[in-house]
């Protein structure tokens, strides 16, 4: 009896380091530390990253806040603008603001899927950018879940009903988020460049809150403001490697089988010739927030984003090998892995999200041994659930038996927030107003 106590208490030691690491990476990467150091405001000049906008030069500034961070990024800027710069703009989000600022206007976009205030914000910013001219500042702040909060189809015969399908197909095709921005963009009248289209010849610069891999940044929001890298061939191809033509509203099919989908504006195009772009924050700034706060906790620390956009499965097997490996050179280690891991979802899915998947997967295959995993969401909401995340550890399949939980039915079921909950294993943050991503912590003693 005492030998067990001893383990379960040695592993909730364990996972509470795992939860106090994650929440030192998300107080590191959040919106107003990435403000801090990258954006500034002093004597009527903007200045973002190493880019000045002297106030007075321009007729008028306008703001454009989007994705699940947009009421932070507002507030920070405006923290540091003050009052009386005469700045306007529209704000969407998926969560209602705690306070309006005057001279905006706010509109609630859906998430995961877009809703009918996805496609209102759209048409607003639309109308408001193809307003402005030459002698206009536009400063965008764009963070993750703007492909859905913000939206609107690029031909007047797709319903909807119709774009929520095409999200749903999308969303469920097991293709990373990089290929499902691609079709995204060119079936979109906002995104892939399309917004910096609406708004030049103005000035253009974009705050970027990123939720990507640094080398993908047109895929954030789907790039509503940067030239876009993918190519309407691509989508075509994807369409074909994951089978979704047969999954997509006919509105939508009839673009892939007829070839009619529009190229959107890419790199050396005019209209960008006035715009900029400022990533203040990344996946990169929570992995080094972590990987300091574990080494801080006596850990040797190494990060590996290897398996970014892999298959669950496939990435927790190598991860946990890695970590086995490490512990065999050093007596306590940490194992940090930034990005996002792929779930298909074959079947009416439960209640969870992609972390809460991969760290039951790891539950399976780590009892028993002194190892903890911890996979959550920096935005706060994993999947169809109110958790960021969850933690695991080598005790999990022992607690769950215990209360009769199965694990490989919630498993098979996507149905990990219960099994989690019912243990009081789930990370629970509430919207963070942030996303830079998804952070896993895997530990061994």
């Amino acid at each position: 009896m005492k030998q067990t106590s001893d383990v379960n208490g040695a592993a909730s030691a364990l996972k509470a380091t795992a939860r106090m690491v994650f929440q030192h990476a998300l107080e590191e990467s959040s919106i107003e530390r990435g403000f801090a150091r990258s954006v500034h405001y002093e004597r009527g000049i903007l200045q973002v990253g190493e880019d000045l906008y002297p106030f007075g030069n321009f007729s008028r500034v306008f703001a454009v806040s989007i994705g699940k961070g947009a009421h932070t990024s507002l507030q920070a800027l405006m923290e540091r603008l003050g009052t009386g710069t005469g700045i306007t703009g529209i704000v969407s989000a998926p969560t209602a603001p705690v306070a309006q600022v005057p001279g905006f206007r706010y509109f609630e976009g859906g998430h995961p899927m877009p809703n009918p205030e996805s496609l209102k914000a759209a048409a607003a910013i639309l109308k408001s950018l193809e307003a402005l001219d030459e002698h206009a500042l536009v400063i965008y702040m764009l963070s993750g879940g703007g492909s859905a909060i913000v939206e609107r189809p690029i031909a007047d015969d797709i319903s909807f009903d119709d774009l929520v399908q095409t999200y749903r197909a999308l969303v469920h095709s097991g293709a990373p988020i990089a290929q499902i921005n691609a079709v995204r963009k060119h079936i979109s009248g906002v995104k892939g460049g399309r917004l910096a289209l609406a708004a030049a010849p103005a000035r253009q610069v974009s705050i970027l809150i990123s939720d990507v891999p640094d080398n993908a940044l047109d895929s954030l929001a789907s790039g509503p403001t940067m030239p876009d890298t993918s190519t309407v061939e691509q989508c075509y191809q994807i369409a074909q490697t994951y089978d979704l033509i047969p999954r997509l509203p006919e509105s939508v099919a009839r673009l892939f089988r007829t070839h009619s989908l529009e190229e959107t504006p890419k790199k050396g195009d005019p209209l960008f010739e006035r715009a900029r772009w400022w990533p203040i924050l990344s996946n990169v700034s929570a992995q080094q927030a972590a990987a300091e706060s574990a080494t801080a906790n006596g850990f040797h620390v190494e990060i590996d984003n290897s398996c970014d956009d892999w298959d669950y499965r496939k990435a927790a097997d190598y991860l946990l090998e890695k970590l086995r490996q490490l512990r065999q050179q050093h007596e306590r280690v940490c194992l940090v892995s930034g990005g996002e891991v792929t779930v298909v979802v074959d079947a009416k899915p439960g209640q969870g999200g992609r972390n809460q998947q991969f760290a039951l997967y790891c539950a399976q295959r780590i009892a028993g041994e002194k190892i903890t995993v911890l996979s959550a969401g920096t935005d706060g909401i994993d999947g169809a659930s109110p958790a960021a995340g969850s933690v695991a550890d080598g005790t999990t399949l022992a607690r769950a038996a215990e209360k009769g939980l199965d694990a490989e039915a919630a498993l098979k079921g996507f149905d990990a927030y219960p099994f989690f909950d019912a243990l009081d294993d789930t990370i629970m943050t509430g919207h963070t107003g942030t996303n830079v991503r998804d952070i896993r912590l895997l530990f061994a003693e």
